[in-house]
């Protein structure tokens, strides 16, 4: 299986701690649509078996107009094999989705929504500068349920000032909208965002680690109450909502990205679009490609598999790593695991490592200590 990600590099304003490329005009909007479809039929031979996820990801997808979407699911439809269960979700802000909106989306080849809600209390929509108000967070997943069965949202968590309380009514709030997807990120201070300089003035207090690990506690609790799976460290699915985009990534399958930024893997390179609305454009109106290629080596290949394995609930299979990259680099993981089994990080269950519940909240850290530099 494949998977294509498309791009839309815009935003009606910028959330402070985004750092995406994303432009703020639109006035680019139908021309970036058209250079899209031109990148798919000149990269339609990058993937040649069945896509089954197709992710409208941004940015902000849901400023598309239908006569936009519609052209893209042409350019698709006439230079790829879709399977006719293919799950595809576009990104979503609350305030775009009117009853017309969705009415317009309903009636596309798009099944799922992604919502991006991020919370349900306005000093944290404030603090984030998101482009919609609370209100406008619950009536659109209230609506959007008329529309669509499949439907996840995003949260953060770890806002400076959001207590613990404040986080577990947030979930609330989502359980009881009976949404079947969450995924729930910490917030992170990127640098250039205007969060960043918020906080280095003292205008924000500053992120604590502390305060994201015991919402994260919080977090892996609640869903479990409530039957969630937890099957990737940021995703949380009612059984068979699981997002397929996801578990593609997480799983080393191949995609093809296409817009500014995009970023496309096959298992042996990996690639990105230039993060420039105009050099894209650009280059797309003189038929060429704003790419740039790297070659994974083995050890690259190892440590993707490692990093992208161990956060989901299936662990790193050690068969498969031996299979995969040879004796040497199972003996290796072995030996680097130790110390974290040993502190109850991780865990060795029928020749699968997995990350304990403990060690969650640790799993990037805990990988790069897997990591191989070098293996001679």
């Amino acid at each position: 299986m494949s998977g294509i990600y498309l791009h839309i590099p815009f935003c009606k304003q910028a959330c402070h701690y985004c750092d995406f490329h994303f432009s703020t005009s639109l006035k680019n909007k139908q021309r970036v649509v058209d250079a899209i479809c031109k990148e798919l039929v000149l990269r339609k031979d990058e993937l040649t078996d069945e896509v089954k996820t197709i992710y409208f990801g941004g940015g902000t997808p849901s400023l598309l107009s239908e006569e936009e979407l519609s052209k893209i699911f042409k350019t698709i439809a006439e230079n790829f094999i879709v399977s006719k269960e293919a799950e595809i979700t576009l990104e979503a802000n609350p305030d775009d989705l009117s009853e017309e909106k969705l009415l317009q989306l309903s009636k596309s080849t798009i099944n799922r929504l992604s919502i991006g809600v991020q919370s349900f209390f306005e000093e944290d929509l404030k603090l984030m500068n998101r482009a919609h108000n609370a209100g406008e967070a619950w009536e659109s997943i209230q609506l959007s349920k008329q529309y669509f069965s499949n439907i996840s949202i995003d949260l953060i968590y770890g806002i400076p000032e959001m207590t613990n309380q404040r986080w577990l009514q947030n979930l609330e709030k989502a359980f009881e909208l009976n949404v079947p997807h969450l995924s729930c990120y910490a917030l992170t201070v990127e640098p250039k965002t205007a969060l960043k300089t918020f906080i280095e003035k003292g205008i924000v207090p500053p992120v604590e680690d502390e305060v994201a690990q015991e919402h994260h506690q919080i977090l892996v609790s609640e869903t479990e109450k409530r039957g969630f799976v937890n099957y990737e460290f940021s995703n949380f699915g009612e059984p068979s909502f699981e997002s397929q985009n996801n578990l593609a990534y997480w799983q080393g399958k191949p995609y093809l990205g296409v817009g500014p930024s995009a970023h496309s893997y096959n298992g042996r390179t990996r690639s990105w679009n230039v993060a420039n609305n105009s050099k894209y454009l650009k280059a797309l109106d003189e038929s060429s490609l704003p790419i740039e290629r790297e070659t994974l080596t083995k050890n690259d290949r190892y440590n993707e598999y490692v990093m992208t394995r161990l956060r989901t609930m299936w662990g790193i299979h050690l068969e498969e790593v031996e299979k995969l990259f040879g004796k040497k680099y199972l003996e290796y993981l072995l030996m680097q695991a130790q110390l974290h089994i040993k502190n109850n990080l991780l865990i060795m269950e029928n020749n699968t490592l997995k990350v304990t519940k403990k060690g969650r909240f640790l799993s990037d850290g805990i990988a790069s200590d897997l990591f191989l530099l070098n293996l001679d």
